[in-house]
């Protein structure tokens, strides 16, 4: 069965970084995308980055453009999340995603604090 299990969080400054990774089982990984959601406190869930199979297509929220990076290393059946300058309006947990056929699947989440 598919399994998604995040990693990388933690608690940064406003303005720095963090590299999430979520690693992926279960699945022929190469052959479709992944997204990143993520998840503030009190509100919904909300898209943040997808990448198709081969990296050849990645989008991004308008929140996040210029700041974040999805990528993918196919070998390691892992996504990426490079997450750069970040905020406050950052501090959610983060998920990866995928749909394989038909059936979401989620990780657990990893927590993402910004703060001083």
């Amino acid at each position: 069965q598919v399994q998604l299990v995040e990693s990388g969080g933690g608690l940064v400054q406003p303005g720095g970084s963090l590299r999430l990774s979520c690693a992926a089982s279960g699945f022929s990984f190469g052959n479709y995308p992944m997204k990143w959601y993520r998840q503030a406190p009190g509100k919904e869930r909300e898209w943040v980055a997808a990448i198709n199979g081969r990296s050849t297509f990645t989008n991004y929220a308008d929140s996040v453009k210029g700041r974040f990076t999805i990528s993918r290393d196919n070998a390691k059946n892992t996504v990426f999340l490079q997450m750069n300058n970040l905020n406050a309006e950052d501090t959610a947990v983060y998920y990866c995603n995928t749909v394989v056929n038909a059936e979401v699947s989620w990780g657990q989440g990893t927590q993402v604090t910004v703060s001083s």
